[in-house]
């Protein structure tokens, strides 16, 4: 079940006990590895330096050995997260049944016949990707205008077509009610769409 979640909702860092259970923690880290770059901080009750050794050896970002203080987790995981930041900036994100990613510049939602990409022109895909970054929060119209073209923002109009071509395509793709708009305000992604 961590697993699955960890597939839907792309956490920034996971913290792994190593003993599961129903699977070895070491199980687990191996597969979180075969998935991507998600920083792992290891907990564990065992004192022996060998199961540490075999943490790092299988991925691990960092160890904490129990008994811990809870700001000593704090602080291992502000360690991590600095040194780690831009290793998933590129990484594809998922929002339900969308995915967008940066890297190939394309976003794409799963239907049950397969994968369904969105043909988006380059300031839809831009839009998308910076609502997508931050799911549920309303970005105002004025910093979706910027996101466009910094140097030169188009009228909100413009903005409006483009969030209205937006909305028309993942309606098309099943993703009814994804994009929310607050008339006169802004629009937001809706995390909690499926």
């Amino acid at each position: 079940m961590g697993l699955a979640h960890h597939w839907t909702l792309k956490p920034d860092l996971v913290i792994l006990d190593v003993s599961l259970p129903r699977r070895d923690g070491f199980d687990v880290l191996a597969e979180i590895r075969r998935r991507g770059h998600t920083p792992v901080i290891m907990v564990t009750g065992r004192g022996k330096p060998i199961d540490e050794l075999q943490g790092y050896r299988c991925g691990a970002d960092d160890y904490i050995a129990k008994p811990f203080e809870p700001d000593l987790v704090v602080a291992h995981t502000n360690a991590v997260l600095g040194r780690g930041g831009d290793r998933t900036a590129n990484l594809p994100i998922r929002l339900g049944k969308l995915t967008v990613d940066q890297s190939a510049r394309t976003a794409w939602v799963d239907q049950p016949t397969g994968r369904k990409d969105l043909k988006l022109t380059p300031t839809e895909f831009k839009l998308i990707y910076r609502m997508a970054r931050s799911p549920g929060r309303l970005f105002e119209r004025p910093e979706l205008t910027d996101e466009c073209n910094p140097d030169d923002p188009p009228l909100e109009r413009t903005i409006d077509s483009h969030m209205y071509n937006l909305r028309s395509k993942l309606n098309a793709a099943g993703l009814h009610g994804m994009l929310v708009s607050r008339r006169g305000v802004g629009y937001r992604m809706d995390n909690t769409h499926d």
